[in-house]
């Protein structure tokens, strides 16, 4: 439908600092018109076969997966990541997404008897879709896919930053034969998302942002006692004991934290490691990132692309800077642009040692290339570290032992931990504790989110 509103934003090339495209500001009555779509649509698709939900969501899938070179490239520009990891996580991630979402409503028990009464798992209803712009794609997917899978109608509303292949997604579905009204897509800043978080024909609110933005969302959603699911913010431990590898454990924790540009809420931005290792970690710290290569998202050579705007580069350099002045010791960055790159919105693979665990490093999420190494003396200071945080979104831990890791990854207050470097799983439940958010995205228990349980005494 043509927007009623007459705005409009740029979407900026985070590389090159230029304008890519425009889209519209929806207004109010764009709101209220996407939202009554969903309405609307919700009785027809909640009544539609499951395997024929599952095959418009296969379909899906699989015209997303033919036009991924395409979709990769919107997204490096959108948001700055090099090339060819954005065909593998900001194409890769949704499609599988779509697949297994297929997999799971095909097989899953929408109605169980537990005499006398008939158990009934039914679509929540109209769902608002909030979404972040460092996984623009992923994360709209991650929402679209569960949602539409249990019987939901959505309204799409992707960050204003990054906001290009959420229209990509709509182009899809309407190709696929997606009925009219399931997917329906708003743009536009923070009053689009406030409107459609507060509207009384919105049944649910599945958000991913900041924790701050998060916290608002719960305000506005309680108003109408909606359901609300939260994937917020991330300050997440990395648990290096001391008969780890590290080897192994030192580049993988780079790679954990810098991935995206450090632009990830799971990212793991707290690397714990003992005291008498400390200086080899350092140094084992400062070759891998040496590996991470400022530049053009689509040059040959490039490993770390830019921030996705010029509002997150500057929160990331003051970051940097409040840490130089807390006494942290820069082993590597700093807050200057790379040499050579005074155009686009980069800043330095910057790692920093002897972090206080009461300083802002520690405590705050950064979300970008910035790593803290935090020293401990027992592997019970280490997990009262790691577990000392406003925070439980992801974390790791590394061993010689899988089970010794094993029992430290269970006393984590935080959503997923990985093992020795074990690497992100779509099909597993994704969330967080704490002022992480509440809700899970993934797996059966995202399926689950969309789903109201009814119960039919008989």
């Amino acid at each position: 439908m043509v927007p009623d509103g007459s705005g409009s934003r740029d979407v900026i090339e985070a590389a090159t600092e230029e304008v890519m495209g425009s889209v519209p500001e929806a207004s109010p009555a764009d709101v209220d018109r996407a939202v009554a779509a969903a309405r609307h649509a919700l009785p027809a698709w909640s009544q539609t076969p499951v395997p024929e939900r599952a095959g418009l969501l296969s379909a899906l899938g699989a015209a997303m997966a033919a036009r991924a070179d395409e979709i990769a490239t919107l997204v490096a520009r959108e948001v700055g990541t090099p090339e060819n990891l954005s065909v593998l996580i900001h194409v890769g991630l949704p499609t599988l997404t779509l697949a297994h979402a297929a997999e799971l409503v095909a097989d899953f028990p929408f109605e169980v008897e537990e005499p006398p009464s008939l158990v009934v798992r039914e679509p929540v209803g109209v769902v608002a879709a909030v979404t972040p712009w460092n996984y623009p794609l992923h994360q709209a997917v991650a929402k679209v896919a569960p949602a539409l899978a249990a019987g939901c109608t959505v309204v799409l509303k992707p960050s204003e930053v990054a906001p290009l292949s959420a229209f990509v997604l709509a182009e899809l579905a309407e190709e696929v034969g997606l009925p009219a009204g399931v997917l329906n897509l708003v743009t536009g800043a923070g009053p689009v998302g406030e409107a459609l978080v507060s509207h009384a024909e919105v049944d649910m609110v599945s958000f991913t942002g900041s924790t701050g933005a998060g916290r608002r969302v719960g305000e506005v959603a309680a108003r109408t006692v909606k359901r609300v699911a939260l994937e917020l913010g991330g300050k997440s431990a990395n648990v290096v004991l001391d008969d780890a590898p590290l080897d192994q454990a030192v580049p993988d924790g780079v790679a954990k934290c810098f991935l995206n540009a450090g632009q990830t809420c799971s990212a793991l931005t707290r690397l714990l490691v003992p005291r008498a290792a400390l200086s080899e970690v350092e140094d084992r710290a400062a070759e891998a990132a040496a590996t991470y290569v400022p530049g053009d998202p689509f040059a040959a050579g490039t490993t770390i692309g830019p921030l996705a705007s010029f509002e997150q580069r500057e929160r990331v350099r003051a970051a940097i800077l409040q840490a130089l002045e807390e006494g942290a010791r820069l082993v590597v960055g700093g807050p200057e642009p790379p040499e050579g790159l005074d155009r686009g919105y980069f800043v330095r693979p910057t790692i920093f040692s002897e972090v206080r665990p009461d300083s802002a490093l520690a405590r705050q999420e950064v979300f970008g290339p910035v790593l803290a190494i935090l020293a401990y003396d027992s592997e019970e200071e280490a997990v009262a570290l790691a577990n000392d945080s406003d925070y439980g979104l992801a974390g790791g831990v590394w061993s010689a032992d899988p089970e010794r890791a094993l029992a430290v990854a269970r006393r984590l207050r935080t959503g997923q931990v990985e093992i020795n470097g074990a690497m992100f799983n779509p099909r597993a439940p994704f969330g967080g504790y704490k002022q992480s958010g509440n809700g899970r995205e993934l797996g059966v228990a995202g399926l689950e989110e969309y789903l109201e349980t009814k119960a039919i005494q008989r």
